[in-house]
C-alpha cells in the first residue's frame, strides 16, 4: 500500500509529488505525507477495507467538525476493491510533544487545555456521533471477545494483566453518572499542532473517535500523554489551567483503562 497503488482519481491531485511514509500505526493504516513542488502538502492514509471502519469514521467527523474546529480538509476517500485511501489537506504546526517545545512547557500546557476547551465547547445539538459510556463500553467488551485488544501494547502498570481481569475491572470500575460533552476521543500530544510561532493551536487530527461523551474520555488521555513526554507533575497542571477545581481521579483511572481495549 503506497500513493503510487492509489486510484487514478487520487493520484491525479498530487501527480508529480514526492512522498515518505509518516507512520504505519497498529490499526492497520498506512499514512504519507506527499509534497508538491509549488509546496503544497498533502496527507494520505490507506487501509485495507476489513480495518476501515476508523478511517470512514473520521472522514464522517471530519467533514462534520469542518466550521467547527480547525481540522484537516477531505479531499478524496474511495474504496477499490482492496483498500480504503482518505486523502487529506495539511494543517500547518508541529505535534505538541515536539522538542522544539521543550523550553517552553507551560506554555504548551496552556496551549493545550485552552484547546481542549474549545473542543468540549463544541455544540452537541445535531451531532451524530455518539461515544457515550455504553456505547464505548459494549465496543470494548465486543473487542476483547474477538481477539482485537492489544495486550503488548498496554501500559506498564497494567502489561502483566490478563485480559479478563482487565475487562472485569472496567465493568466493576465504570462511573455511574456521565458529564457529556463533545470529545476529541483521542487527545493525545500528537494529535493536537500547535503552531511554533506564536505557540497558539494550529488544529487537530485523527478525529476517528471523536463524539458526545464525558470530558474525562479526553482528560484521562491528556494527562497519561502529558505525563509520560514532559513528566508527572504536568498532568495536574493540565487539570489546573483546565479549569477543574477538583479532580475525580478514579475517572482518568477509569478512561485509562477503558482506552486499552481501543
Amino acid at each position: 500500500m503506497t500513493p503510487d497503488t492509489a486510484p487514478t482519481t487520487i493520484k491525479r491531485i498530487y501527480v508529480g509529488a514526492t512522498w515518505q511514509e509518516v507512520t504505519s500505526g497498529c490499526s492497520g493504516t498506512a499514512v504519507f505525507r506527499i509534497s508538491k513542488k509549488d509546496g503544497v502538502v498533502y496527507y494520505l492514509k490507506i487501509v485495507k477495507n476489513s480495518l476501515n471502519q476508523e478511517m470512514l469514521a473520521e472522514k464522517e467527523r471530519l467533514e462534520w467538525l469542518r466550521g467547527r474546529l480547525p481540522v484537516p480538509t477531505v479531499l478524496a476517500c474511495i474504496t477499490n476493491d482492496t483498500d480504503t485511501y482518505l486523502l487529506l489537506s495539511e494543517i500547518k504546526g508541529l505535534m505538541a510533544q515536539d522538542e522544539r517545545f521543550s523550553e517552553d512547557i507551560p506554555t504548551v500546557i496552556r496551549t493545550l487545555a485552552e484547546s481542549l476547551r474549545r473542543v468540549h465547547q463544541v455544540d452537541t445539538a445535531n451531532c451524530p456521533f455518539d461515544a457515550i459510556l455504553s456505547h464505548k463500553i459494549f465496543l470494548a467488551q465486543q473487542r476483547a471477545y474477538d481477539g482485537l485488544v492489544d495486550v503488548a501494547n498496554f501500559d506498564e502498570p497494567r502489561k502483566k494483566g490478563h485480559i479478563e481481569a482487565l475487562l472485569k475491572r472496567l465493568l466493576e470500575t465504570q462511573p455511574q453518572t456521565e458529564d457529556l460533552v463533545f470529545t476529541h476521543g483521542d487527545y493525545c500530544l500528537p494529535n493536537i499542532l500547535i503552531n511554533p510561532l506564536d505557540m497558539t493551536l494550529s488544529g487537530f487530527i485523527d478525529v476517528g473517535r471523536a463524539g458526545i461523551a464525558d470530558l474525562y474520555q479526553d482528560l484521562a488521555l491528556a494527562v497519561r500523554s502529558i505525563e509520560r513526554n514532559f513528566g508527572p507533575k504536568w498532568g495536574l497542571l493540565f487539570l489546573q489551567a483546565y479549569g477543574l477545581q477538583t479532580v475525580d481521579r478514579a475517572k482518568v483511572k477509569f478512561y485509562q483503562l477503558l482506552d486499552e481495549f481501543f
